[in-house]
């Protein structure tokens, strides 16, 4: 049997722009985006820890070492610059598999930093 599972997490992340007119999806600092395993056009959950809206995008490399945080297209009518959200991706496992994986969960500081890493079995 398959079962969702986190994989990776970016917690409390701050937006740092909108843009509706673009196309769609997170455009996420390459350098994130490589610390939490996330690949370009990976599709992500995310969790507005502002004013609880949730939605699904998907991911597009930003300049690394820019600590951005970019929702676009519809989605950004559903977050404001400033805003603190998590940004969470799944994977469907076999559960077989369940005690010899391990997500990835990098805990964010208010300037988009890496605060603190955690590695925890899924």
């Amino acid at each position: 049997m398959l079962i969702p599972f986190l994989i990776s997490k970016i917690h409390r992340a701050r937006v740092t722009a909108t843009d509706i007119d673009y196309s769609g999806s997170l455009t996420l600092d390459l350098d994130l985006m490589n610390q939490a395993n996330l690949k370009e056009y990976q599709k992500v959950e995310i969790y507005n820890i502002s004013n609880g809206n949730r939605f699904s995008t998907y991911v597009i490399q930003g300049e690394p070492g820019s600590r951005d945080v970019v929702i676009n297209g519809a989605a950004a009518h559903l977050v404001a610059q400033g805003d603190i959200v998590i940004i969470a991706a799944y994977a469907m496992i076999d559960e077989r598999e369940l005690n010899t994986l391990q997500s990835v969960i990098l805990l964010m500081d208010e300037n988009n930093r890496v605060e603190k890493v955690l590695n925890g079995k899924l």
